[in-house]
C-alpha cells in the first residue's frame, strides 16, 4: 500500500481492508442468496449435489450476509468512528490486523464447512467448535482493541455512537459463548451442553439478541456516526440518544421467547417475551425518530445526495420493521405468521431494507475519505445502486408478506367436518409466483452491489495525485 494513503494520526489500512472485503462478501452472500431463492421456483438449480441444495446452501447465505458482509462493514466503520471521535489512534495496530486475518480466516472456514454439512444445526450459530473458538478469540481481541482505543481517547466524553458499538461487541461476545457451548465428539462434530426446551430457549435467546446487538445495536452505532456527518447536522437530540442507547439495552435481552409461541416452553416465558417485544417499540422508535429529526433543515440534499437517501431509506425500514416485529410477537397474530414467509419478509425488511441499506450509505462515506478522495468517482452510480437497492427491497419484503398471509390463511381453513381445507403442498404450488418476485427483487441486489463493486474500484484506482491531497490536508 502507497505511504501516501497512510494517515499521519488513525490506523486507516484496517479500515480500508475491512471496507472492501464488506463489498466483496457482499456480492458472494447476495448472490448465494438468490441462488437459494431460485431453488425454490426450479428446484432442478441445486443440481443434484449434496454441497449446493437448498438446506446447505441457505446456513451459508445467512453466515455470508450476517458476518461476513454485516461483520466486516461493523468492524470497518467501529475502527473509524472510534478513532475519529476519540481523536486517538487505535491501541495496536497489530491486535487489529490480527482481527482483519482472523475474522477473515472465520468466513473461509464458513464457505468450506458449511457446503460439506458440518453443522451444529443452530439458527445462526450453525459453525462447529473449533470455529467456534477461533471466532471467540477474534472477538476478544475486536473488544480489546476497541475498547483499549476508548480509553486512550483525547475527548472528554464517549460519543454516543461508541456506546452503541461497545454495547454490541460486548454482548454479541457473550451471547456467543454461551451459545456455542457444546463437548466435542471429534474433529467437526459436538453436541451442545444444554437439551430440550433449554437448548431451545438458550438457542433464540442467542439468536434474537445477535438481531438486538449484532444487526440493530452495532449499526444504529453506524446511523449515529453517518447521519450527522453526510447530512452536515448535529444529531437532533443528544438527550434523546441516550435514552435510547439505555432503554434498547435494557428490553431487546427479554425478546427472545417470542420465537418460541405455541412450543414447550413454559408458557409464562413466551408472555413476557410478547409483553418485552411489545415495549420494545417505543426504545426502537425513539432511535428512528433521531435520526429522522437530524435531517431537519436538510431534507432537500435528499434531492441531490444519493448516499442521504441510503441512509434516510434505511431509517424508514429500521421503524417499519421495529413496528412489524413486536406486532408478530403478538400470540394472536404470531398464530398466523409464524412459520410462513412472513418471517421471511420480516427478517429482511430489516436485513435489506435497514443493515444493508445503512451499511452501504455509511461505506460510500468512509471509502473516498480513507483513500484520499473528497467523493465517490461516480455520484450517478451511486443513485442507480440506491434505486436497485430500494426496488429490489420492496419487491422481496412485499412478495413474502403475500405469500406469509396465504400460507397462513391456507393452513388455518379447515372444512365443515374439521378436516383440513388444503394439503400443504398446494400452499407451496400457491406461492410459486411470490418466489419468482422474490427472486426479481434478489437480482435487484446482487446488480446494485456489482454497480457499487466498480463504483469502488474507480474510486481507489483514481490517479495518486488525486489521492494524496486530502490526506495531506487532514494532517
Amino acid at each position: 500500500m502507497s505511504r501516501a494513503l497512510e494517515h499521519p494520526r488513525y490506523n486507516y489500512k484496517v479500515v480500508r481492508q475491512f471496507a472492501i472485503m464488506t463489498v466483496i462478501w457482499g456480492i458472494v452472500g447476495m448472490t448465494l442468496g438468490v441462488t437459494i431463492a431460485a431453488q425454490l421456483v426450479w428446484p432442478e438449480l441445486n443440481l443434484g449435489l449434496p454441497w449446493t441444495s437448498f438446506g446447505r446452501l441457505r446456513p451459508l447465505h445467512t453466515n455470508v450476509v450476517i458476518f461476513a458482509f454485516g461483520g466486516s462493514a461493523l468492524f470497518a466503520t467501529s475502527y473509524y468512528v472510534v478513532q475519529r471521535t476519540c481523536q486517538a489512534r487505535l491501541c495496536s495496530d497489530r491486535l487489529a490486523a490480527f482481527t482483519f486475518w482472523g475474522w477473515q480466516a472465520v468466513i473461509v472456514s464458513a464457505l468450506i464447512t458449511l457446503p460439506l454439512g458440518y453443522t451444529e444445526v443452530k439458527e445462526y450459530a450453525e459453525l462447529e467448535w473449533p470455529i467456534d473458538i477461533l471466532l471467540a478469540v477474534v472477538w476478544i481481541v475486536y473488544a480489546s482493541v476497541f475498547l483499549g482505543t476508548i480509553k486512550r481517547r483525547q475527548t472528554s466524553h464517549i460519543y454516543v455512537a461508541n456506546w452503541f458499538y461497545a454495547a454490541f461487541i460486548l454482548t454479541v461476545a457473550v451471547l456467543h459463548i454461551v451459545n456455542s457451548a457444546a463437548l466435542p465428539v471429534s474433529a467437526m462434530s459436538s453436541v451442545s451442553m444444554y437439551a430440550g426446551a433449554v437448548d431451545a430457549m438458550t438457542q433464540w435467546w442467542y439468536g434474537h439478541n445477535a438481531v438486538g446487538f449484532f444487526l440493530t445495536a452495532g449499526f444504529l452505532g453506524m446511523m449515529y456516526y453517518f447521519v450527522p456527518k453526510q447530512a452536515e447536522r448535529p444529531v437532533y437530540s443528544y438527550r434523546l440518544s441516550i435514552v435510547h442507547f439505555w432503554a434498547l439495552i435494557m428490553v431487546y435481552m427479554w425478546a427472545g421467547p417470542h420465537h418460541l409461541h405455541y412450543t414447550a416452553l413454559p408458557n409464562w416465558a413466551q408472555s413476557l417475551g410478547m409483553v418485552m417485544s411489545i415495549i420494545l417499540l417505543a426504545p426502537s422508535w425513539g432511535g428512528m425518530i433521531n435520526g429522522m429529526m437530524t435531517l431537519s433543515g436538510a431534507w432537500h440534499k435528499l434531492r441531490t445526495d444519493p448516499t442521504l437517501r441510503f441512509l434516510v431509506v434505511a431509517l424508514s425500514f429500521y421503524g417499519m420493521s421495529t413496528f412489524e416485529g413486536p406486532m408478530m410477537a403478538v400470540k394472536t397474530v404470531n398464530a398466523l405468521s409464524h412459520y410462513t414467509d412472513w418471517t421471511i419478509g420480516h427478517v429482511h425488511a430489516g436485513a435489506l431494507g435497514w443493515v444493508a441499506m445503512i451499511t452501504i450509505g455509511s461505506l460510500y462515506h468512509l471509502i473516498p475519505r480513507v483513500y484520499g478522495r473528497t467523493e465517490m468517482h461516480s455520484v450517478a452510480l451511486i443513485a442507480v445502486h440506491f434505486w436497485l437497492a430500494t426496488v429490489g427491497t420492496v419487491l422481496y419484503i412485499a412478495a413474502m408478506w403475500v405469500n406469509g398471509i396465504l400460507q397462513g390463511l391456507m393452513w388455518r381453513a379447515v372444512n365443515p367436518d374439521g378436516t383440513l381445507m388444503y394439503s400443504f403442498i398446494e400452499s407451496v404450488e400457491a406461492s410459486g409466483a411470490g418466489y419468482v418476485v422474490r427472486t426479481i427483487g434478489g437480482l435487484c441486489w446482487v446488480v446494485g452491489m456489482l454497480v457499487m463493486a466498480a463504483n469502488v474500484f474507480m474510486t481507489v484506482r483514481q490517479p495518486q495525485s488525486l489521492q494524496r491531497a486530502p490526506v495531506q490536508a487532514t494532517a
